[in-house]
């Protein structure tokens, strides 16, 4: 398993990444990794420390056909959008917030069969421990419609505002600020 995970996270990062705002439509499932290369300062140590080398992801995502997740229509994955759909799921919310620049993400992906998806998702969020996905959460959350609200707002929303439907949560008793903090040590003690 570890060698089949190895293979699926050094065959995505052979690919050369794409800007996250000219994703092309394509078909398939599979793994993705968003980079962050700009200027805001909270992330300006991931910035740095590899400049244009993209090795290291902001955050790490899977896409599985509709029904994938329950096992159905496992043979539809050959027509199915998935992957690009949810890649820019991600751009439009990059978009919405108010602090970030589309087109300082670029991506990367690779379409699997569906039984490798996780494997290569756990895999490349073991390798890299992005930030979005260890401590900023909530970058990968969609609006979960009237009636649905749980919890509080996430810290992605807190620290990114912009998403129109993430007011509908009770702020978080943390501020950016506290987040931002969290983030640079937790970037420093990676990087």
């Amino acid at each position: 398993m570890e060698n089949l995970a190895h293979s699926i996270v050094t065959r995505m990062t052979e690919t050369d990444p794409v800007p996250l705002d000219d994703v092309p439509r394509f078909t398939g499932a599979g793994v993705y990794a968003i980079y962050y290369r700009g200027s805001l300062p909270v992330y300006n140590l991931l910035s740095l420390a590899y400049g244009d080398d993209f090795s290291v992801p902001i955050y790490v995502g899977k896409a599985v056909p509709k029904g994938g997740r329950r096992g159905l229509e496992v043979l539809a994955h050959t027509s199915t959008r998935a992957l690009a759909d949810r890649i820019r799921q991600h751009a439009n919310s990059i978009r919405a917030a108010d602090n970030l620049d589309i087109a300082d993400f670029t991506v990367r992906w690779l379409v699997v069969e569906d039984i490798w998806i996780p494997l290569g998702e756990s895999a490349l969020i073991r390798e890299h421990r992005p930030v979005w996905n260890a401590l900023v959460d909530g970058f990968g959350n969609h609006d979960p419609g009237s009636g649905r609200i749980n919890g509080v707002r996430s810290r992605w929303d807190t620290l990114h505002p912009g998403r129109s439907w993430a007011v509908k949560f009770p702020a978080r008793s943390e501020t950016a600020a506290d987040i931002e903090q969290d983030v640079t040590e937790y970037l420093r003690s990676r990087l």
